[in-house]
């Protein structure tokens, strides 16, 4: 639970201290802007506060790691849900638009997990997890677009080294394998999820792991 808040509230924090600039340059998904990011993120706010709200009455499906799906096809932003969001986020002309409502989506959000009981199960997308674990998902989604947002902002400080550390540990176990101890957690996330290519002395420490990447979640 500290995770999540720990991982949105700094990912929130990045995104308020943007220059307007900012939002107009590329970012680490294929095809957005971070102006399309940012959207994306309200987005997830709303997913959050929606399935909190959604309380169910069966045992749970999955849990913080099998929530997620691997595939193995990289986004190229044609989907047409991503192509949504392009348009959604255009639609906002002023960036601090865009601000105030991730603030003020994001933050309900934020409350709403810290009020949350972590061992309630809730619904999402067809399937049942308890609150705690469902926040404990999010701290994936929270790591990795923060990796996104800053991909083209060198300037701009990154996720947090628990949330990076322990969105490594999910990637490992939903993959079954683990990335060479030479790896940071963050190089570890970039070239395992496709985000960046290895290196050739990275491909080489993966050995025969290079031939599996990347793994894509969904």
């Amino acid at each position: 639970m500290d995770l999540f808040t720990d991982s949105w509230t700094a990912l929130r924090t990045a995104v308020a201290d943007l220059p307007d600039e900012d939002f107009a340059r590329p970012s680490g998904c294929a095809g957005w802007l971070v102006r399309d990011l940012v959207c994306h993120l309200v987005i997830d706010a709303q997913d959050v506060l929606i399935t909190l709200a959604t309380p169910a009455d069966t045992e749970p499906t999955r849990d913080a790691v099998t929530y997620w799906s691997v595939g193995h096809t990289p986004p190229t932003g044609e989907d047409p849900l991503d192509a949504l969001i392009v348009r959604l986020a255009a639609a906002y002309q002023d960036p601090a638009l865009l601000k105030f409502h991730l603030d003020d989506v994001g933050a309900a959000a934020g409350r709403a997990a810290r009020l949350a009981d972590p061992g309630r199960p809730v619904g999402t997308q067809g399937q049942v997890l308890t609150a705690g674990d469902y926040l404990g998902a999010y701290v994936l989604e929270w790591t990795l677009h923060h990796l996104d947002l800053v991909a083209h902002l060198p300037g701009v400080a990154g996720p947090p080294e628990a949330g990076l550390a322990r969105t490594r540990e999910m990637l490992e176990q939903l993959a079954g394998t683990r990335f060479p101890a030479s790896f940071t957690d963050r190089d570890a996330l970039l070239v395992g999820t496709g985000r960046r290519a290895p290196t050739a002395t990275e491909r080489a420490e993966l050995g025969e792991l290079a031939a599996r990447l990347p793994f894509v979640l969904g």
